[in-house]
């Protein structure tokens, strides 16, 4: 993160650093980040403390869009956490930007959902746009004047990206799109999306005929339907429908056709860590409060945290926790080495979301008859939870990729 950024969360973050033992207990995860970073990470926390929770249940409750959280977050610098100068202010390292995510989720998944996509869009067109694409979104997504989404995933698709049946024609100097894009995130907000959609789709192997869009809003792009869910509440998750959508051959990523795939499965890898930090703060969320709950509660006379089964309860949480975070930073300081990541933030996000619903589950247990009321939190992490088991890739095909690359890496000489 650059100095002026440093300065402005570090105005936000007085008196935090070093409040407390417990702070530093909590601090000792930022080992190795350098202090801008650090300040960064300690100013959400605050933010996540001060603001985002007192809310976060009731917003929750409504459904209700958080445009004042959103806005504040933009003032914080969050939404420019993954673009560079000149384009930006507050690039930070992957590890601080799991570290970020994972705070903003502790507070409320939600608000972490809302910079994820953008964030990988705009890893995007860093790493592959044109340098008119660069200069024409960078600087406005850094600030969050306009943020992305991405469409990937079709009705009918689900993991199999090649399965999509959304077509872009080439006619002259634009493309005719046609098809039907699911599961996206901030749709009614987003300025620019980042369209998966075929420009060959004759090619074999058919990834080769894949190509990402730029696009932006207009005539023949349909915000259909919002689909209702299970949690991840407050933030939209819509279907789009493309009906002879035009746009201009400059909205290509990266200006040749044929790339998108393989741009994806790049994007994937920071989109990943990113959902396995989503899942480390819904288990920390969940686990802080069955902390707690266990000095509050009492019965046969003692706090029931000395009762051997909810004792253990908490040892196997805080065990889980602890080695999912070690695991995503891992994979965090990976992906920054530059090498081919799939493997290491398939097994982060992979471990962390299914932690995630151990330790939501294991925290409705301690609360008991509490835990099921929607007057306390557990619950809305119980239904938070599922969705990193099966999001940016289900932990099924993870599995997959996980098993291709490690037998990819240890292949017997024939």
């Amino acid at each position: 993160m650059h100095s002026k950024a440093a300065e402005a969360c570090g105005a936000v973050a007085v008196g935090h650093v070093g409040a407390s033992r417990e702070n530093s207990r909590k601090d000792s995860v930022m080992d190795g980040l350098p202090e801008d970073e650090r300040v960064i990470v300690e100013t959400v926390r605050d933010f996540v403390d001060r603001e985002v929770k007192p809310v976060a249940h009731a917003l929750e409750r409504a459904d209700t869009y958080p445009e004042q959280l959103i806005d504040s977050m933009k003032q914080m610098g969050v939404f420019g956490l993954a673009v560079p100068q000149p384009w930006g202010e507050s690039q930070v390292s992957t590890p601080c930007y799991a570290l970020v995510t994972e705070e903003l989720s502790r507070g409320w998944m939600s608000l972490a959902g809302a910079m994820g996509s953008h964030s990988v869009v705009a890893k995007l067109i860093v790493e592959y746009g044109t340098d008119e694409q660069r200069e024409k979104y960078l600087p406005r997504m850094a600030t969050g004047e306009i943020r992305g989404a991405m469409a990937l995933t079709e009705p009918g698709g689900g993991s199999d990206l090649l399965a999509m049946r959304t077509v872009a024609a080439r006619h002259g100097d634009e493309y005719v799109v046609n098809g039907t894009k699911t599961w996206i995130t901030n749709a009614r907000h987003a300025g620019i999306v980042a369209l998966l959609c075929k420009t060959d789709p004759s090619s074999n192997p058919a990834q080769r005929g894949v190509s990402i869009l730029l696009v932006e809003k207009g005539e023949g792009l349909t915000v259909s339907r919002d689909l209702p869910k299970l949690g991840y509440k407050g933030v939209e998750s819509c279907e789009i429908s493309l009906s002879d959508f035009r746009v201009p051959t400059s909205t290509l990523l990266g200006g040749v056709e044929g790339q998108g795939f393989g741009q994806m499965m790049r994007g994937l890898e920071i989109g990943r860590i990113q959902v396995a930090a989503r899942a480390l703060g819904v288990g920390r969320a969940a686990f802080e409060d069955a902390v707690r709950y266990a000095q509050e509660r009492e019965s046969f006379g003692v706090p029931i945290w000395k009762h051997q089964s909810i004792g253990n309860y908490l040892a196997d949480m805080v065990t889980k926790l602890t080695a999912a975070r070690q695991l995503v930073l891992y994979a965090a300081r990976y992906y920054d080495s530059g090498e081919r990541a799939d493997m290491e933030t398939g097994m982060a996000k992979l471990f962390a979301s299914e932690t995630a619903m151990e330790i939501a589950m294991d925290a409705l247990r301690i609360h008991g008859g509490y835990g099921y009321s929607t007057e306390f939190d557990i619950e809305r992490y119980f239904r938070d939870a599922p969705l990193m088991i099966v999001g940016e890739g289900t932990n099924e095909i993870l599995r997959n990729v996980i098993a291709r690359q490690l037998i990819a890496r240890n292949a017997i000489a024939e």
